[in-house]
């Protein structure tokens, strides 16, 4: 299980432990059954298949195809409704006449949205996919042993300066586990990775590493198996009595150095109420800060929190008083910065400026770089606030703040983000990297292929685009319709495609599913040179079912394809991208493709998803909401790789720094 993982997140084999011989013949087979998938063997990963008996190398190459087939989404089988799609699609008025011609038979229910014809059928009436010097190869390097890999990607996962995403927590948990007896990362700077690690600390009675109540409450969430990003309630569960010594102890020790750390405890007040159901806390006389933190969440004893501090200071009209407080909690004082700054007078700004200059230093540098994005956003006029939450759920309102005045403390964040960047002899940057939004943070982004942060941009090459989602119910009979809304230079409607208008302005359904015990696939094919509108804006809607994140399975991803190339419709060689849908809303927008000014085409990561209804979501209903967000992500200013490697300091001496897109994060300083 860990093999084909670290392969999907790392591209990189570990070394086989499968004795010694001759594979070459097997070795050159995996090869060429990896190209068929878009990916090939580094002549390292060759030669060391080619060094295994025939028998090692066959496992071996069968782990690394499991992997790829699904890291791209070709481990499933793709059947289009339409048997020939794109071609022998219907006109979609002829097609739902033929539809009521069979519901008046009493066999339509039989028929709409199911194939009639098995994948294999399918299969047989395809031609090759034509091979194309534009297909990008991904090279599959050779790694270290199974343990090295292993223990080189928990340190990499543990040590991350943003939070990861779902599957990464995961994998974190699974390797904090493997990892357990090897070298710890130095800081663990992500509180939720710190949750996951401290539970095998705990499970093996080592020190926690806490200095907050909260890191001990996200802890007691990791062991109960609940959300260690406390964005879901979770059902505590029974600890053993060495585990609630651990976590009382751990409690009293915070508390006792750091009083203070008490007004962390009303902000989640309830769950810490129902932990103290299961600590017994009064067993434990020893431990009297504990006993404290769940007095505050009692209401027993009151603790003014900084944030109540602070909002007395702005009733009272005082921002030096207000900057004076946050200055003891820096990160909040950055935070706070588009308030404090819209409040101040001339001269109160100038201290506030001050103030920043004085704690950058104590700051970290996700919160930096989030700060100079949202700062380099307010020097004009504002359109839309896009607002997204922890679950990717977005949100747009209209814009009535005043532009500000924000060039003296950009300044300041400059020159902090600069001193920590590093000083190298010279610079090598793959240009694709430029346009890649810095990325601050992977919680709403989705695991997959391809996958890159909100604001990021991507260019779009070949003659045709193939939208395609999948999905497979768990229980309950689910159908998800696959759709694009096309909008026109003001980002008003300019029409769909989806099961209810097949085709039209460029664009093809594969036509409706509406079930997917066994699973299911749609697509849409995007024919650049006939689309008139200038963005195209792909969803997934849940029409009735499980939602994303409840059914065994679903993704979207898009494929670069050419008119004249044939094969099947879903070629794993010829995906760009395929991103995982998990998030909690009804309405899937992952990315939105636009036609530049010179008739080039791109696409713009959004990683949203719209709360929807409970059911019959259609691209009609959520137009004008997808198009505001759609806007919102577009028009806004993101903060890209390009800042980044401009602050990089190029002496002339020292090592040489290459970014591309394998290590595009490298940047980022932590």
């Amino acid at each position: 299980m860990l093999v084909p993982l670290l392969i999907q997140k790392t591209l990189r084999v570990p070394l086989s432990t499968a004795e010694q011989g001759e594979g070459s013949t097997v070795a050159r087979q995996v090869d060429v059954v990896l190209m068929s998938t878009g990916f090939a063997c580094s002549p390292e990963l060759l030669r060391h298949l080619s060094g295994l008996r025939p028998l090692g190398a066959i496992n071996a190459g069968l782990q690394i195809l499991d992997a790829v087939r699904g890291l791209v989404g070709d481990h499933v089988q793709h059947n289009p409704y339409f048997r020939d799609f794109p071609a022998g699609v219907p006109d979609t008025f002829d097609f739902w006449l033929e539809c009521l011609r069979l519901a008046a038979g009493d066999v339509f229910l039989q028929v709409y949205g199911r194939a009639q014809h098995s994948y294999e059928d399918m299969l047989a009436r395809r031609g090759e996919l034509l091979a194309s010097t534009k297909d990008k190869i991904k090279v599959l390097q050779l790694g270290g042993t199974l343990d090295e890999e292993a223990r080189a990607h928990y340190l990499t996962l543990a040590a991350s300066p943003i939070p990861l995403e779902e599957s990464d927590r995961d994998l974190l948990g699974l390797l904090a586990v493997w990892c357990a007896d090897a070298p710890q990362p130095s800081a663990i700077p992500v509180r939720e990775n710190r949750a996951l690690i401290n539970r095998v600390r705990l499970a093996h009675g080592r020190p926690l590493l806490v200095d907050t109540v909260t890191d001990v409450l996200r802890l007691a969430c990791a062991v109960s198996g609940g959300d260690v990003t406390l964005e879901e309630p979770t059902k505590f569960g029974t600890f053993a009595r060495r585990d609630r010594r651990a976590l009382l102890g751990a409690l009293h020790d915070v508390v006792s150095a750091q009083p203070a750390k008490l007004a962390d405890v009303a902000r989640f007040g309830e769950r810490w109420k129902r932990l103290g159901e299961r600590l017994h806390p009064h067993e434990y006389p020893k431990y009297p800060g504990a006993a404290e933190v769940f007095a505050v969440a009692r209401g027993d004893r009151r603790v003014p929190t900084l944030a109540a501090r602070v909002e007395a200071a702005y009733a009272d009209g005082d921002v030096v008083a207000v900057t004076k407080l946050l200055t003891t909690a820096p990160g909040m004082l950055l935070r706070g910065l588009d308030r404090l700054m819209s409040t101040a007078t001339e001269d109160e700004a100038a201290h506030v400026v001050d103030a920043v200059r004085a704690v950058a230093g104590r700051v970290s540098g996700r919160v930096l770089l989030s700060v100079r994005e949202h700062l380099q956003n307010r020097a004009a006029p504002g359109w839309r606030r896009l607002f997204v939450n922890r679950n990717g759920r977005g949100v747009v309102v209209r814009d009535t703040r005043p532009p500000l005045s924000v060039s003296a403390v950009l300044s300041v964040v400059d020159d902090e983000i600069r001193s920590r960047m590093p000083a190298v002899g010279s610079l090598e940057v793959d240009p694709d990297v430029l346009s890649i939004a810095v990325p601050l943070s992977d919680k709403t982004s989705s695991g997959g292929f391809g996958v890159l942060p909100r604001g990021s941009v991507v260019p779009v090459s070949g003659d045709l685009v193939r939208f395609f989602t999948y999905w497979k119910e768990r229980g309950e009979r689910t159908d998800y319709d696959l759709s694009v809304l096309l909008l026109d230079d003001t980002f008003q409607y300019d029409g769909q495609v989806s099961w209810t208008n097949l085709s039209g302005n460029g664009a093809t359904h594969s036509g409706d599913f509406v079930e997917a015990p066994d699973g299911a696939s749609e697509f849409i094919d995007l024919n650049l040179a006939e689309v008139t509108a200038r963005y195209v804006v792909p969803q997934v809607n849940v029409f009735c079912g499980e939602k994303f994140d409840e059914v065994e399975e679903s993704f979207f991803g898009f494929m670069d394809r050419d008119l004249l190339r044939g094969g099947k419709p879903f070629e794993p060689r010829t995906v760009r991208a395929k991103s995982d849908l998990r998030g909690r809303g009804r309405v899937a927008l992952p990315l939105v493709f636009a036609r530049d000014d010179d008739g080039s085409w791109s696409a713009k990561w959004l990683h949203l998803y719209l709360g929807g209804s409970p059911g019959f979501n259609r691209v009609e209903t959520n137009a004008v909401t997808t198009s505001d967000l759609a806007a919102s992500v577009v028009r806004r200013e993101y903060l890209t790789m390009r800042y980044l490697v401009d602050m990089v300091r190029t002496t002339g001496e020292g090592p040489a720094l290459r970014v591309d897109l394998t290590n595009f994060g490298t940047l980022v300083p932590d």
